[in-house]
């Protein structure tokens, strides 16, 4: 019998150490079948963040760095520029991206480096126990807001594609979710796209993937896509917010 669906050959056959119902693993895996499609693995170059996924390292068969928290755009600048014929992206995470990062992205983004950012979006930090994150929801309890994010006490959520599609060094920015079969394919595609762009040399691409987190959000895997679906979506739309012309 022929196999019709294996790991990709991006991916190393080791158990993943997140959560039950944590879509990280789903995330990885788009990564690797685009690599593996786009026969880059052996030109490919990934730089791990600070946060839940810092071992990712240990799952992709790429050449893979590890950041300091916040640090992976500048890493991967560094990258990019020294053997600029290699494909480089990043993996980070909300509280390692839009926090300590911000400043990171923003300039990596306007200078246009010719990098991906595979950006997952759980809104929470993770890994250091559930504390409020630059991309919590309102009204979304954490350990440090007990009774909901106040707009007036703790701001509002960052959107990070509406904050860097303005920018001119931006040249793919997407927005997908992967918590229903039709959103993973739309992931996919996204995450495709952000590495031919790189590879057709039009500039700097980032894809935000709306993940869950069941352990930090006390919800159930199932309650978690739910939430995704109801309360993540209407406040971050999915979609494409910037296409280069003639690119992909």
């Amino acid at each position: 019998m022929n196999k019709v669906f294996t790991r990709p050959k991006s991916l190393k056959d080791v158990p993943f150490h997140y959560c039950p119902g944590c879509t990280h693993g789903i995330a990885h895996r788009l990564v690797t079948e685009v690599i593996d499609e786009l026969g880059i693995i052996d030109t490919t170059i990934g730089v791990g963040p600070v946060g839940c996924s810092v071992f990712v390292t240990n799952y992709f068969e790429c050449d893979m760095f590890q950041g300091s928290h916040g640090r992976a755009p500048a890493v991967a600048t560094g990258i990019k520029r020294v053997l600029p014929g290699r494909v480089v992206f990043t993996y980070q995470g909300d509280g390692d991206l839009a926090a300590i990062g911000t400043g990171e992205i923003v300039h990596a983004a306007g200078r246009g480096e010719q990098i991906t950012v595979i950006f997952i979006n759980n809104g929470i930090y993770a890994m250091t126990g559930g504390q409020m994150a630059p991309t919590t929801l309102l009204g979304q309890k954490t350990k440090t807001t007990p009774y909901g994010r106040d707009k007036v006490i703790n701001g509002f959520p960052i959107k990070v594609c509406e904050m860097l599609t303005p920018l001119d060094g931006t040249s793919y920015i997407a927005r997908v979710a992967v918590n229903t079969p039709k959103n993973i394919i739309q992931a996919k595609k996204a995450i495709k796209k952000s590495f031919q762009v790189q590879m057709a040399g039009a500039g700097f691409s980032l894809v935000e993937v709306l993940s869950t987190c069941p352990t930090n959000w006390g919800l159930s895997p199932i309650e978690a896509v739910k939430w995704v679906e109801e309360k993540m979506i209407p406040y971050y739309p999915l979609g494409e917010y910037k296409v280069p012309a003639g690119v992909v």
